[in-house]
């Protein structure tokens, strides 16, 4: 990507989006093209031809969702596949329209199947029944990857797609009910020890086992890859090392300064048993993550403090 190329971060509001932004700037990149929700609605097909019409983007980082944890995935079932499924096929057509050089297509770990062999490799895609509670948001991604590789094989369009594992960092969502299983953690640890609780109950048996990267990383390998990977299919982005529900808890629950007791629920679900990316294709082409999980959830619950400062009222 030339550093006065015009790229357009859709989603830059977002965890991966605003990484992704920041990784840009921090490279030299001042051509960017962003809109907020409010000034583009991605869902509607008009808005979003117009809008490539007009700033004719030679790079898109499609990091635009509709995203949420299990309870949001399950509750919401028509507007994750409804939602997700017209902000790719918008993006992803009017990007073939208008002549968009590159585009990367951002994805997630859940389109792999419910009970496919650990660590998950690409190749699993499609080879087994996906987990019940986020299957509509997986379908979409899974249509996304597919979309990619259609318009790369009718329209020789490059157009690329990653699957993040589980992520966290700046600007995550800490919503008490719609958010991913670390920030919400974090919130819970967070407002139990505030409110002085004596413990904190977690959803499930606690026996899950979970990856998680630093958003700042994703985006560090998202910059690589539109640097250096041109094929169909899809990668893999991860680190390759996972923990369990229980295990991620008691870190969290340790960076926070709880110390009241860990219960767990297991009347509620687990979601998927495990899911471990395998990041082989990815460490070959010469890319790896740089931040842990133990650095990276400090530097998350700083973030959180400082939006909890933000939101406080004088």
């Amino acid at each position: 990507m030339e550093k006065n190329a015009k790229i357009y971060v859709a989603g830059h509001r977002g965890m991966v989006g605003s990484a992704i932004y920041r990784k840009l700037i921090k490279e030299g990149y001042t051509n960017l093209l962003t809109r907020a929700s409010s000034e583009l609605d991605l869902r509607n097909q008009q808005a979003v031809t117009d809008f490539f019409e007009a700033e004719k983007p030679e790079y898109v980082f499609l990091a635009a969702a509709k995203v949420g944890g299990i309870v949001a995935n399950n509750t919401y079932r028509a507007d994750f596949l409804f939602e997700n499924l017209s902000i790719q096929n918008n993006v992803i057509h009017q990007s073939y329209k208008t002549g968009v050089k590159k585009l990367m297509f951002l994805g997630s770990s859940c389109i792999y199947p419910k009970l496919a062999p650990q660590p998950l490799k690409e190749e699993y895609l499609l080879t087994g029944l996906l987990e019940e509670t986020n299957e509509p948001y997986a379908i979409a991604k899974i249509s996304g990857i597919k979309m990619c590789d259609a318009y790369r094989a009718q329209y020789n369009c490059n157009f690329i797609s990653v699957m993040p594992t589980n992520l966290y960092g700046y600007n995550d969502n800490y919503h008490p009910q719609n958010s991913h299983v670390l920030p919400a953690l974090i919130r819970r640890f967070h407002e139990a020890k505030e409110n002085g609780l004596a413990e904190v109950s977690i959803w499930g048996s606690g026996s899950p086992l979970r990856e998680f990267l630093f958003a700042d990383d994703l985006a560090e390998a998202c910059y690589f890859l539109m640097q250096n990977f041109n094929e169909g299919g899809f990668l893999n982005i991860g680190t390759g090392h996972d923990l369990s529900i229980k295990d991620l808890a008691l870190l969290v629950k340790k960076i926070v300064g709880f110390e009241g007791a860990l219960t767990f629920d297991s009347s509620k679900p687990d979601g998927t048993p495990r899911k471990l990316m395998d990041v082989s294709k990815l460490h070959d082409l010469g890319w790896k993550h740089q931040i842990e999980l133990e650095e990276g959830i400090q530097l998350a619950y700083q973030d959180f403090l400082s939006k909890q400062q933000e939101n406080s009222p004088l």
